[in-house]
């Protein structure tokens, strides 16, 4: 009957320990839960941020692409240079549709969290150094254009003062 008894006692305490030891499993998968939505929370928010920095560069993008626009209708001479920099805008346009594919897989991806968000960083710099250069460069384009124009301004000016000239000229040696 001891014997029943002690086992029946170390049976109520197996089962106390399975019960805690279920507890503290159930608190453990809680903890890892609320921190797996923390991480989630911040990368749903980093990718939010990425979204935006994209939608400022998409938005200088298109300021970019009418102010090349405009540079061709002024200037052929400069059509290798805007080839050029049209590619680099398609460049631009093609990273920052990759960053956009990349922002939505990372909460997808809890793992990989931290090493993706270095990534889409680099990637969206690189995008705004590049949109930089390219508005330095458009107003680079813009001035020599003006220049130009100004030249040849002053050529045609300098063509009528010739022809005014010309007219004096004539007009004596026909008065003679």
């Amino acid at each position: 009957m001891d014997a029943i008894k002690k086992k029946m006692q170390m049976l109520k305490l197996d089962k106390e320990n399975a019960i805690d030891r279920a507890e503290q499993a159930e608190a453990d998968r809680k903890v890892k839960m609320e921190l797996q939505e923390l991480q989630l929370k911040e990368a749903k928010h980093i990718a939010e941020e990425a979204d935006r920095k994209y939608e400022e560069v998409a938005r200088k993008l298109v300021i970019l692409e009418a102010d090349l626009e405009r540079a061709e209708d002024r200037a052929e001479v400069s059509e290798v240079k805007c080839a050029d920099f049209e590619e680099e805008l398609k460049n631009v346009t093609n990273n920052l549709k990759s960053l956009e594919a990349q922002a939505e897989k990372y909460s997808v991806k809890e793992d990989k969290y931290e090493e993706e968000i270095k990534l889409l960083a680099e990637k969206l710099k690189e995008a705004e150094t590049r949109a930089e250069f390219a508005e330095r460069s458009v107003a680079k384009l813009e001035k020599t254009i003006d220049d130009l124009e100004d030249e040849v301004y002053t050529q045609k000016m300098k063509c009528k003062g010739i022809c005014e000239e010309l007219d004096n000229a004539l007009n004596d040696i026909t008065s003679m």
